[in-house]
């Protein structure tokens, strides 16, 4: 039903930022992979079956990440979907539910927050900003930020759909602006 037709990761180390070098790099990694859209040109009401089998897109993207990543532990999160100009926004949704997000979970070793989303339709060769957070917890400012993506000329085809999913493994190198800190997290309601 959906067949991966093409998968890439992108992986940054930064540790300068705006006039300050920093020991520890913040590494962002971006998993993409292109799947084919079965909804092309047709509504469909009902789109539970696709939600189901995004759970097995979500597997592979975890085990893609969590090797993208290595050796450091994953702080946070978020991720994007790029619906070909034949399908509709709900497309992407429909595959970036936590049906698609608790296998990725599992391969971090949990998350307790919801994750940033971004969806939107687009055409080959186009970007999108895929919002980050704290894995753990919302009030953690320090690991709010983002990652732009820049598709390959050829993606996503109208009847196809690039789903996105970035990590990082610290937050922002010069964070100053207060709040919760990733070392005080205590609750695990996904806030604090």
């Amino acid at each position: 039903m959906l067949k991966v037709r093409n998968k890439f990761v992108q992986v940054e180390d930064r540790t300068f930022e705006a006039g300050a070098w920093h020991e520890d790099c913040l590494r962002k990694v971006a998993v993409a992979i292109v799947v084919n859209n079965p909804l092309a040109g047709r509504y469909q009401e009902d789109l539970s079956e696709f939600i189901d089998a995004s759970a097995q897109l979500g597997a592979l993207v975890g085990d893609m990440l969590v090797e993208a990543m290595a050796p450091y532990s994953i702080q946070s999160y978020g991720k994007a979907g790029i619906v070909g100009i034949a399908g509709e926004l709900e497309h992407a949704n429909m595959l970036l539910t936590t049906t698609f997000a608790n296998p990725i979970r599992e391969r971090i070793g949990g998350a307790a927050a919801w994750i940033s989303s971004v969806t939107k339709v687009g055409v080959p060769g186009c970007a999108i900003d895929v919002p980050l957070n704290h894995k753990d917890a919302l009030y953690v400012r320090s690991h709010y930020g983002s990652m732009t993506i820049t598709l390959s000329n050829d993606i996503p085809h109208p009847d196809e759909i690039a789903l996105i999913f970035c990590a990082t493994n610290r937050g922002r190198l010069n964070a100053r602006v207060g709040g919760l800190k990733h070392d005080e997290i205590t609750a695990r309601d996904g806030l604090r």
